[in-house]
C-alpha cells in the first residue's frame, strides 16, 4: 500500500469503515485518560507534581509518567493517589469507552468549582 491509499483511523471511522482497535491501542487510551484525570484534579486543587508525589509517597517523575499516559499505576498506587488528591476515584470501563473521575471528598468544593469531578475519557 502506498501513502496515497493510506487513511487514518479517524478518517476510516468517519467514512463508516470498520476499525479494529488493538489491545495496545486501547490500553494507551486508558493510560492517557487516567493521566488526564490525575492532571485535572491535581491542577484543580493547586498542587504541583512534586507536592502530589510527596503526598502519595512517590517521586515526581512517576507523577509525570502517569499524567503523560506513559505508565499505568497499580490499584494500591491508585488508592494512594486518590487519597493524596483528597478524592475518590471512579473507573468506568464499558466496551469501547472508559471514564476516570476523581470526585472531591469535600462536596462543597465540587459545588463551587464547575470543573470538579469532570470525567476524563478514552
Amino acid at each position: 500500500m502506498n501513502h496515497s491509499q493510506w487513511k487514518t483511523r479517524r478518517t476510516r471511522k468517519l467514512l463508516g469503515e470498520q476499525v479494529e482497535e488493538s489491545p495496545a491501542y486501547m490500553e494507551a487510551g486508558y493510560a492517557y485518560a487516567l493521566g488526564q484525570a490525575v492532571y485535572d484534579r491535581r491542577t484543580e486543587i493547586g498542587l504541583s507534581q512534586t507536592e502530589l508525589a510527596r503526598r502519595a509517597g512517590m517521586a515526581q517523575p512517576q507523577i509525570s509518567n502517569i499524567e503523560g499516559g506513559d505508565s499505568v499505576p497499580t490499584l494500591p498506587l491508585l488508592t494512594r493517589l486518590a487519597k493524596a488528591l483528597d478524592s475518590s476515584l471512579t473507573i468506568d470501563l464499558d466496551g469501547d469507552s472508559s471514564a476516570f473521575v476523581f470526585t472531591p471528598h469535600d462536596r462543597r468544593q465540587s459545588d463551587e468549582a464547575p470543573s470538579g469531578g469532570r470525567p476524563s475519557a478514552a
